[in-house]
């Protein structure tokens, strides 16, 4: 009797994820997909208290991975990885984590003015696990880390369709783009999955042509090779779902998910946090 294969779970503070969904539904089509966003504890950047926002990952989680069994987790985003994906590994260590971090390394092989900006969260840059990566892979590198206070937030609007002033875009990445002794910022890392729904602005609003550098692809291969081979490479029927920890995403938000392909069930919060007083 043949079962269905296991899902494959992405996890993501909002919608941001969204563009780690578009890359691996490519690359692994046979699959059903949960797509989770945290957006009761959104904006992850914005947290004071990271022993109590680690705390909450892991807490999750224990209830996403025995509800939906999936076969692999995808951590779509870098504060929560950076943050606590050693603890989810510790707490977990029966599932495998796919996670995502700042593309440093990639960044540091293809410059060549060494002028390389990181466009983060404060909170991932705030991270150790972000200066090690810079230390380990781009010592010969100038890295300059950039923590974009609101630009989560204006992305998660401008996905939603929400106009956002040039201005206001322009102010949050204006500091990616250094000029030293005749050289200039070549490559911008976009360290935070909701950053590539803008790339297109971003690139309008630049001061000179940058290679903006979305990790998507790359999260996505390697949740390939960790995916088993079905028979089929087909895609499954029927309509993967969208769980919201608030269990109450608003209309744009929906009208997004189904956008891409995702159902959004009524009151399908995991957990039923409130939105938490420790974001900034």
């Amino acid at each position: 009797m043949r079962t269905e294969p296991k899902p494959v779970l992405i996890f993501d503070s909002g919608i941001g994820g969204l563009t780690v969904l578009r890359e691996a539904r490519v690359l692994i089509p046979e699959r059903h997909f949960i797509y989770v966003a945290d957006d009761a504890g959104f904006p992850y950047g914005g947290w004071t208290d990271e022993a109590a926002l680690q705390a909450r990952i892991v807490t999750l989680f224990a209830g996403l991975i025995a509800e939906h069994d999936p076969e692999i987790c995808v951590i779509a985003c870098n504060t929560a990885f950076t943050l606590a994906g050693a603890a989810l590994r510790a707490a977990y260590p029966q599932m495998r984590f796919v996670g995502t971090v700042p593309a440093i390394k990639p960044a540091a092989e293809r410059t060549r003015s060494g002028l390389v900006s990181v466009l983060a969260t404060p909170g991932t840059v705030r991270r150790a696990y972000t200066h090690e990566l810079i230390q380990s892979f781009a010592a010969q590198c100038h890295v300059h880390l950039v923590g974009a206070p609101s630009l989560a937030r204006m992305a998660e609007a401008y996905i939603r369709g929400e106009a956002i002033a040039d201005e206001a875009v322009r102010a949050e990445i204006a500091p990616c783009f250094v000029e030293e002794e005749g050289r200039r910022t070549d490559i911008v890392v976009l360290a935070c999955t909701h950053y590539p729904f803008m790339a297109n602005l971003f690139r309008r609003l630049a001061p000179w042509p940058v290679d903006w550098l979305d990790p998507a692809e790359a999260i996505a291969r390697q949740a390939r090779r960790l995916v088993a081979p079905t028979e089929s490479l087909l895609p499954p029927a029927g309509i993967d779902p969208a769980i919201f920890t608030s269990g109450a995403p608003d209309f744009p938000t929906r009208r997004l998910m189904q956008g891409f392909g995702l159902s959004v069930p009524a009151g399908n919060s995991p957990v039923g946090y409130a939105a938490p007083s420790s974001v900034a």
